[in-house]
């Protein structure tokens, strides 16, 4: 007799795929909203383009409101007449209530 264990692995039917463990473990600890602004953050460029995100400055989440700082004074403008076509796109990414309002400087 050997002094190892055999190791069986879970059956199939048991086992979950990884993003339902992961959103499961997010879901336990309430990580989903300090992950979605997250995931927001990082994809920003995939999110808007890369014209605009060569020319954001700086980006972050506060109390559901993403603050978006741009270089570019026409950029800016066109930001602030975009909020709502923004909102949805951000919506249509990570799902409705991650982001409630934008903030462009």
């Amino acid at each position: 007799m050997s002094k190892y264990q055999h190791y069986e692995p879970r059956s199939a039917s048991k086992a979950k795929p990884l993003e339902n463990a992961f959103r499961e473990f997010l879901d336990r600890y309430k990580l989903n909203q300090k992950f979605d602004e997250t995931y927001l953050v990082v994809y920003w460029e995939k999110i808007m383009g890369p014209t605009i995100a060569k020319r954001t400055t700086s980006l972050f989440v506060k109390n559901k409101v993403l603050f978006v700082t741009v270089s570019s004074a026409p950029l800016r403008q066109e930001l602030q007449h975009s909020k709502e076509e923004i909102l949805r796109l951000l919506a249509q990414e990570v799902g409705t209530g991650v982001i409630e309002e934008i903030v462009v400087r």
